[in-house]
């Protein structure tokens, strides 16, 4: 798969596909709680009276748990099919939330205990949707569209979600909107899990190998990159709560956020709109470097229209950059491992925001708002570095004798059951 042909159709090509628009729908649902877990949490924080440093902690800490649960979970998954794990993780995830939300933050030892319990269990739903992808769409260039497809959704619901959080933060309290967040969560999970292709997939043999995923070279080097880029989102999450604070107008956070994913939305769309030519390896370094040089300006800090212009250009390069970066995943997962590579990129971001948001915090305390849009730049420069240091693994041609390369070149040979080497049975 050297090239992505997103193939004829579009994406309502996609969408028409028996069980394309519930699986997606569900996951997105499912996945609110995880994608509006920072802005909810800072909320949380600020309404108990907490400080910045405070409310970046619980996201560190709410952040690291994702990131050690969705590996050790995705690989679970892998192993013993969907339903049985993706459900009852929902479930304990959302529990852990609702405990903080109930207890508040007077008792921190509970307040950490809580969300490391939501993280910990944040259902892999990301990476479960992708693995069932091929075995729904048919033909591996309506994959290539679903990639693209997914990474604008995401950005949907990271423009939805934290408008959202806000109505209902404005309509009852933020304690009440980490309880319903976190019960719309389950339903979405509940959603995935019931469907036909969620109960019907399995995974493909797998080699016994300690590492998982984590043996492929390129993996690696494609993890060490977007740990940054997960550095850059975390360090806005907090710098956004700032620059809010400081004109006295919380409201504007929101559309800050909101701003981020819909430049996301736009230029993910424009992305999936055409056909690429070319390995996505080197692609992705042009829009990683994008990426980086439009989080720059966010250092100016100006008024909020200007700065929700800005906010709009910083998010333009996202979901291009997203979904370029599941091709390369797929490219370099050894066989019977999708789900648990997949996983493996969300866990980079976990890391990555949680550092981003533990520094933006006392880095903003200490130097002033525009100081943690400074963190998101440095990060987002780094991750194109990275992506630079590793060209010669990145760029080196799986063995065509691997599992994975040979899961990879069936695709286009036998159809969608033989993609990421998964193959659906009754």
């Amino acid at each position: 798969m050297a090239t992505e042909a997103p193939g004829r159709g579009g994406y309502l090509d996609i969408l028409r596909a028996p069980h394309a628009a519930r699986l997606l729908a569900g996951t997105l649902v499912g996945r609110l709680p995880n994608g509006t877990g920072p802005v909810a949490l800072t909320l949380f924080v600020r309404d108990q009276g907490g400080s910045y440093t405070l409310a970046g902690g619980l996201i560190a800490a709410y952040g690291v748990a994702t990131a050690l649960g969705q590996p050790l979970l995705g690989r679970a998954v892998d192993l013993k099919g969907q339903p049985r794990v993706q459900l009852p993780a929902a479930v304990l995830s959302a529990l852990g939330m609702a405990l903080l939300a109930l207890t508040g933050t007077g008792h921190l030892g509970l307040a950490y205990a809580a969300v490391v319990l939501a993280g910990l269990f944040t259902p892999p739903l990301e990476g479960g949707l992708r693995a069932l992808w091929p075995s729904v769409l048919g033909r591996a260039d309506r994959v290539h569209r679903a990639y693209a497809l997914d990474a604008v959704a995401q950005e949907v619901m990271f423009t939805v979600g934290p408008l959202l959080l806000t109505l209902l933060v404005s309509l009852w309290s933020p304690a009440a909107a980490l309880l319903v967040i976190n019960a719309l969560g389950v339903l979405g999970a509940l959603a995935v899990v019931l469907s036909e292709p969620s109960r019907a997939w399995r995974s493909a043999p797998r080699e016994a190998h300690w590492l998982g995923a984590l043996r492929s070279p390129g993996l690696l080097a494609l993890l060490g990159s977007f740990f940054f880029v997960g550095l850059a989102l975390g360090s806005i999450t907090v710098a956004a709560v700032a620059y809010a604070d400081d004109r006295n107008a919380p409201a504007v956070y929101g559309w800050l956020m909101a701003a981020l994913g819909l430049g996301a939305l736009l230029g993910g769309v424009a992305y999936g709109a055409r056909q690429w030519a070319g390995a996505p390896e080197r692609r992705l370094r042009v829009l990683v470097l994008l990426l980086a040089v439009c989080y720059l300006p966010l250092i100016l800090v100006p008024g909020p229209a200007a700065m929700t212009g800005l906010s709009v250009l910083s998010g333009v390069f996202l979901a291009p950059a997203l979904a370029c970066a599941f091709l390369v995943v797929d490219r370099h997962a050894p066989r019977g491992t999708v789900t648990e590579a997949f996983s493996w990129l969300v866990t980079t971001f976990g890391v990555g925001s949680a550092l981003g948001s533990a520094v933006a915090g006392p880095t903003v305390e200490l130097a002033g708002t525009a100081s943690g849009f400074a963190v998101a730049g440095a990060g987002g420069l780094v991750a194109f570095v990275a992506l630079l240091a590793t060209t010669r693994v990145l760029d080196a041609p799986t063995a065509p004798n691997t599992p994975g390369a040979e899961a990879r070149h069936a695709v286009d040979a036998d159809g969608p059951a033989a993609a990421h080497g998964e193959k659906n049975t009754p």
